[in-house]
C-alpha cells in the first residue's frame, strides 16, 4: 500500500504524457485539488464544512480512497501555496476535459464557496475568473452555480 501511494504521489508531479496527448488523470486530480483549495481559502477561514465538501466532492469526481484523498490535499495544498496564478491548473482542466466536465468542476468549486453558509465578493471574484480560464459561457457558469445552491439544499437565488 506503501508503494501504491509513491507512486500516485510520484504520478501527480509528472508531466502530461506526451503519447496520450493529454494530461494524466492525477494531474487532473492534482489541478481540480488546487482549485477547491483556493476556494476555501479565499475567505481567510478554512471552516470544517468547506473541508468536508471538498473531500466529498474529490471522492465524487475521482473515487480516491480515504488516504489517497488526504495526500492530494497535502499535495495540493502545497502546490497552491507555490502558484503565482491558476493559470497551470486550469490550463491542465482545458486539455484534459470537455465543456460539461469542466461545468461540473465549477459546480464542485460553487459547493465549496456555498459550504460555510457565506458567500463572500472574493468567492464569487474567484470562480468568475476560474469560469473565465476555463473557458465556460456565462449560462453554464450559471447553471453550475444553481445546480450547486440545490445539492447543498439552499434555496434559488433570486
Amino acid at each position: 500500500m506503501l508503494r501504491n501511494l509513491k507512486e500516485l504521489f510520484a504520478s501527480l508531479t509528472e508531466t502530461p504524457a506526451r503519447d496520450q496527448g493529454g494530461p494524466s488523470e492525477h494531474t487532473l486530480q492534482l489541478a481540480t485539488a488546487v482549485l477547491l483549495i483556493e476556494v476555501m481559502r479565499t475567505d481567510a477561514t478554512i471552516d470544517r464544512a468547506e473541508r468536508e465538501t471538498t473531500v466529498a466532492v474529490l471522492r465524487e469526481q475521482f473515487g480516491l480512497s480515504d488516504d489517497e484523498l488526504e495526500r492530494l490535499l497535502e499535495l495540493a495544498g502545497e502546490k497552491a501555496s507555490e502558484a503565482p496564478d491558476f493559470y497551470a491548473f486550469t490550463s491542465q482542466l482545458n486539455k484534459g476535459y470537455d465543456a460539461a466536465e469542466k461545468v461540473r468542476i465549477v459546480e464542485y468549486l460553487w459547493r465549496v464557496a456555498f459550504a460555510d453558509g457565506h458567500l463572500s465578493h472574493h468567492e464569487q471574484h474567484l470562480l468568475r475568473k476560474i469560469a473565465d480560464l476555463l473557458y465556460l459561457k456565462h449560462g453554464d457558469y450559471i447553471a453550475a452555480k444553481q445546480r450547486a445552491r440545490e445539492a447543498l439544499g439552499m434555496p434559488p437565488a433570486q
